[in-house]
């Protein structure tokens, strides 16, 4: 019988890290999930800023911080997120050196160094935009045959699929607001991952839907806030599972869907 994967934390690093028993342990892929560019037009949105004219600095600190946030959590960040945040420092550098004052005026004006990105963006925004439309497509034709009726059935019009990023956000705030007070709990801590996906699964099974600011507040440490946060990634990773809001920074839910 396979032994079940312990984490802990280690509290000699410099920052928190997960830490398990067995070189066989889960090992979650950001690249599972997402690109840079779902990233970059997440935190776009968050700033309420336009992709033509996005505030390279504050948003290259943004991206910056939840790189660090995932390999905090031991979470593999593949490379072309690792390429986009040198990208990203490159435009920003470019953007904070002075202008020299043109000398004469035939000379072309110098390309905004952001322009090949914004392309990038809103090419990849009309694939997203598509595949939106698709899946709510699919959402009215699979409603057709929807056996019961949850609590969140009533405002289907509303309903957004969302990406892995905006799970991030609500973990990150979740994670701000929790208290340094249980710390010290952390280290004596052993929980099982594997019995935290069991456990949302089995929900997710009996429900069909589960709100994620439920599942944290039943979390009475961090350690088990960060547990749930690997389990929900696993989960949609590798079951029939996505991330829906009912409005923009809404509470993120996990909804089981069934294949007909």
């Amino acid at each position: 019988m396979q032994s079940e994967t312990q984490l802990s934390f280690d509290f000699h690093a410099a920052e928190p890290k997960i830490i398990t028993d067995s070189a066989e342990g889960l090992k979650l892929k950001l690249g599972d999930f997402a690109g840079p560019l779902d990233l970059l037009l997440f935190l776009i949105k968050q700033e309420k800023a336009s992709i033509f004219d996005i505030p390279i600095a504050r948003i290259t600190d943004e991206y910056l911080r939840y790189i660090k946030l995932m390999e905090q959590l031991d979470i593999t960040v593949a490379a072309d997120f690792l390429v986009m945040a040198a990208t990203l420092i490159e435009i920003k550098s470019k953007m904070l050196l002075p202008k020299s004052p043109a000398e004469n005026q035939e000379e072309p004006i110098e390309e905004d160094p952001r322009q090949e990105l914004v392309k990038q963006l809103l090419e990849y925004e009309k694939f997203k935009i598509a595949a939106q439309m698709l899946w709510e497509r699919a959402v009215v034709e699979q409603s057709i045959f929807r056996r019961g009726k949850t609590e969140y059935d009533d405002d289907k019009n509303s309903v957004i699929n969302v990406g892995v990023f905006e799970l991030f956000e609500a973990f990150r705030k979740v994670l701000e607001r929790k208290s340094n007070a249980d710390s010290i709990e952390l280290e004596k801590e052993q929980i099982s991952l594997e019995e935290v996906i069991d456990k949302l699964k089995k929900n997710l099974n009996e429900h069909g839907i589960l709100s994620f600011n439920q599942i944290s507040k039943e979390c009475r440490t961090k350690i088990q806030l960060i547990l749930s946060f690997l389990a929900i990634l696993e989960i949609v990773r590798t079951e029939n599972v996505i991330l829906i809001q009912q409005r923009p920074f809404d509470d993120v839910l996990l909804k089981k869907v069934n294949i007909v």
